[in-house]
């Protein structure tokens, strides 16, 4: 209890400096449209296009699939399972800049699947992994900057869509 006390109270410290930074609002932006790349529907849309060029016979289409699979109903055991408070419910007179999909902050499901998607897409096509990880983390990032979760909630998110792409990739090759 004391780790996840001393956790939260990290979280608060990182959470209101950036909050309250000189440069806040310059992120601010940039946050919006960064954070709507990882709603999902580049996600349907690389897989659409995949389907269309492969069918479903690509072994990059089933990964993203299985990974998927496994990822959401374990996101939403966390999510439910902790039941975090965002940082609205957590600060007082702190308001988010977007209206959350859920109530629960831990862990963040954007970056969750921005990291997995950027990890297997990776695998695929080596060139783009460096890229596709920066945005993973500008995902994270921006959801950090919209007030809707905490540093950790991002980072256990990254650890959480890595994981499951690893472990769906190494399904692949079985």
């Amino acid at each position: 209890m004391k780790l996840i006390y001393s956790v939260h109270k990290y979280d608060i410290f990182m959470f209101t400096r950036l909050i309250n930074s000189g440069f806040y609002q310059h992120l601010v932006i940039a946050a919006r449209y960064i954070s709507r790349t990882g709603d999902g529907y580049l996600y349907l849309l690389l897989m659409a296009v995949l389907y269309v060029r492969e069918g479903w016979q690509s072994p990059f289409l089933q990964t993203l699939l299985l990974a998927f699979i496994v990822e959401r109903p374990l996101y939403y055991l966390l999510k439910n399972g902790f039941k975090r408070n965002r940082p609205q419910a957590a600060i007082k007179d702190f308001h988010s800049l977007v209206i959350p999909a859920d109530q629960f902050s831990f862990p963040s499901g954007h970056t969750s699947a921005a990291f997995m998607v950027a990890s297997i897409s990776g695998f695929f096509i080596p060139v783009l992994l460096f890229p596709l990880l920066v945005w993973a983390a500008l995902v994270g990032f921006s959801r950090v900057v919209l007030g809707v979760h905490f540093p950790t909630d991002t980072l256990v998110g990254m650890i959480l869509g890595v994981s499951v792409a690893i472990y769906s990739l190494s399904q692949l090759m079985i």
